[in-house]
């Protein structure tokens, strides 16, 4: 039986956003009844099937890392970072700063170290074009807790534009959802086809070069500047290197 490939995506947010409960709806289609605190890093590992009713479907293994937020252990973070083939923002809907650090978070993993990116009031100087295109690498947002909204508040969110938040300037997909409800990413649902997007981006990202569906792994590091100076991003184009049919993948661990 053929090897069956592999993607890393981190999952990261402040501490008590939700990030444990929503892996495990991800990967096991159910909420989980008893979450804890995540110390350190705690992963979860969904069969993805890319490009599902296409003649290009495939199936992957996605590797959900879900990165502990408590800031005690922020220094030490940076080496559950690389490598990293895409990210899951996470934040919680009734807590607006969970959000606005978000940007702190992606900054932290750019940074690669786990060490403040950021000092005091800064902000990141976000720029879109990083972002987008298929040489970078995919991020998805998603706010959990939609049920603890009341229902005016609900629809406001489910309304809004995405103008001017983090997810428009990566130019990424926004998923805001229950993380204990199950039917919140049921097959064929708007949510789901993001979410299945997202990893397709991600496979592609990693393993497929659009142009001639060759199979390859980048190995690519550059910096990028922002008002909090300059750090190692893995965001621009890559350099490629052809697999063979029998030789081994990346490994993950």
């Amino acid at each position: 039986m053929a090897a069956i490939d592999k993607v890393r995506v981190l999952v990261v947010g402040d501490s008590g956003v939700g990030k444990t409960s929503l892996t495990h709806l991800i990967a096991n289609n159910e909420p989980l009844t008893s979450p804890g605190w995540t110390v350190g890093c705690s992963v979860e590992v969904k069969l993805h099937e890319y490009k599902e009713g296409t003649p290009a479907q495939n199936t992957f293994f996605v590797e959900l890392w879900d990165v502990g937020g408590s800031i005690s252990h922020k220094n030490t973070r940076g080496v559950f970072y690389n490598p990293t083939h895409g990210i899951v923002l996470v934040h919680d809907l009734t807590n607006r700063k969970s959000q606005e650090n978000l940007q702190r978070w992606l900054a932290e993993i750019l940074n690669k170290d786990g060490k403040d990116a950021l000092k005091g009031g800064d902000t990141i100087d976000m720029d879109p074009e990083q972002f987008l295109g298929s040489t970078q690498i995919p991020i998805l947002v998603i706010g959990t807790k939609l049920d603890m909204l009341d229902e005016s508040h609900k629809q406001k969110i489910l309304n809004r534009t995405s103008a001017g938040s983090i997810a428009e300037q990566c130019g990424a997909d926004e998923i805001c959802l229950n993380c204990h409800e199950a039917r919140s990413l049921a097959a064929g649902t708007t949510d789901s086809v993001k979410l299945a997007r997202f990893f397709d981006k991600v496979i592609e990202r990693k393993y497929h070069n659009r142009d001639t569906g060759r199979k390859y792994t980048s190995n690519y590091t550059s910096s990028a500047t922002g008002t909090f100076g300059t750090f190692p991003t893995q965001l621009q184009a890559p350099t490629f290197t052809y697999l063979n049919a029998n030789q081994a993948t990346e490994s993950l661990s």
